[in-house]
């Protein structure tokens, strides 16, 4: 299947917070890419993966970016392709990382989702795919379900603690 999302990591050593999204997405069998592409060290073929990247299929990108973090700006300023950046903790706790990627210029937005938050982005992307995809829309909804299914096993189970006197109210 041609991928319909493309991650990319300013390094490898994104790779151990980016693997939460390629999780989250292969278990919600939609198509994605992974690669490497450095801002810094491959200017020119950041640009080339972007202006590319939509005549190849993708529908979304989700960049990863510590430090500077300059990918996921760079790559959208060459694709009109929706771009989600998933700011890396490294220095101050990401928020350095997080402060570079929600500060745009207009006409150049990013989306950005907490730091080290790769899952939610892959979750964006699937909502933002989910738009014109109705499997994909299937897919969104039912995750989305299961994390109420979470939450009412959760009720149940404090509401069979021993020793404690509260009631746990049925929505």
């Amino acid at each position: 299947m041609k991928p319909l999302v493309s991650i990319i990591m300013g390094s490898t050593s994104d790779l151990p917070v980016m693997e939460k999204a390629c999780k989250w997405l292969e278990e919600n069998e939609i198509p994605f890419e992974l690669n490497a592409l450095s801002a810094h060290r491959t200017p020119d073929a950041v640009e080339a993966f972007a202006k590319g990247a939509a005549e190849r299929g993708i529908k979304v990108i989700i960049a990863a970016a510590g430090m500077a973090a300059a990918l996921p700006g760079v790559i959208a300023a060459s694709t009109s392709l929706p771009v989600i950046g998933v700011p890396i903790k490294g220095m101050l706790d990401g928020l350095d990382a997080m402060f570079s990627i929600i500060q745009m210029p207009p006409g150049i937005p990013v989306a950005t989702v907490g730091v080290n938050a790769a899952q939610n982005a892959a979750i964006l992307a699937a909502e933002i795919i989910a738009l014109s995809d109705e499997q994909v829309r299937e897919k969104v909804n039912a995750h989305k379900a299961s994390l109420g299914e979470k939450i009412e096993k959760a009720n149940k189970e404090l509401a069979e603690i021993k020793g404690y006197k509260f009631l746990v109210h049925s929505f």
